[in-house]
Parts: structure tokens; C-alpha cells; sequence
């Protein structure tokens, strides 16, 4: 039984549950206009929509940090390129994110995931020039 203390109806519940399947099942946005989405976009949202974050692109060295850290642990560290895209390749990294750690000098060695986040928006700057 319910006690009547929703603010909304039941059929206004359902309508919100349909507005937001897809949301729910795709992952990203559904709709071309951004002011037609149920749950507009944070500011502070990584830009997924584009596809995966990748070094050598606009990406900030925020966004590659958040990315590299969701593929590598602190165990990982330190290491070299080999190693880290072996692990990365393990953890299912995108292979945008894999390629340019794998094109890192073999002889350095990161200590953390900062350095290795650094060292390739270094490199990608350095490519792009």
C-alpha cells in the first residue's frame, strides 16, 4: 500500500522510466539536442561521446591520468612501456590508450601513474609539432 507521500503519480513514474531507458541501457545520450535530454551532461563529465580518451588528442592530462588509472593499479608501478601496455592490454584498455604507451621510449621506467600521464601528453605534443 502506498501512503500517498510521492510527489509524482504512478504514471508519471512510468513516463520517467520510459524517458530514461535508453540513457540507462546505451550508456551515453540518446537524443541529437543536449536541452532535450532528460539528465543534461555535468561540466565536469569526461568526453566520452567522442570515444575513448586518448593521448595526442585535445584530451587534458586530468583526463588521461582518470583513464590510465582505471586500467592500471599502483602494483603496476614501476615500470616500463612493455610492461604497462602489457597490463593495460590485460585490463581491456582501449587500444587508443595502449598504442602511444607502447610507443614510449623503452628505456624509461614511470613510477607512477602521474609520470606515465605526463610523459604522454609529452609525447603527443612532441608528434604534433
Amino acid at each position: 500500500m502506498q501512503r500517498g507521500s510521492n510527489r509524482l503519480s504512478v504514471h508519471r513514474d512510468e513516463e520517467m522510466k520510459h524517458e530514461l531507458q535508453g540513457l540507462l541501457r546505451s550508456g551515453h545520450p540518446t537524443r541529437t539536442e543536449e536541452w532535450h535530454d532528460p539528465e543534461p551532461t555535468a561540466d565536469d563529465d569526461l568526453e566520452v561521446a567522442g570515444g575513448p580518451v586518448a593521448p595526442g588528442g585535445s584530451a587534458s592530462l586530468t583526463a588521461i591520468r582518470t583513464e590510465l588509472a582505471r586500467h592500471l593499479n599502483r602494483h603496476t608501478f614501476p615500470a616500463g612501456p612493455r610492461d604497462l601496455a602489457r597490463a593495460m592490454r590485460r585490463a581491456h584498455a582501449p587500444d587508443a590508450l595502449v598504442e602511444p604507451v607502447e610507443r614510449l621510449p623503452r628505456t624509461a621506467h614511470y613510477s607512477t601513474v602521474q609520470h606515465l600521464a605526463e610523459a604522454l601528453v609529452e609525447s603527443g605534443r612532441e608528434r604534433r609539432e
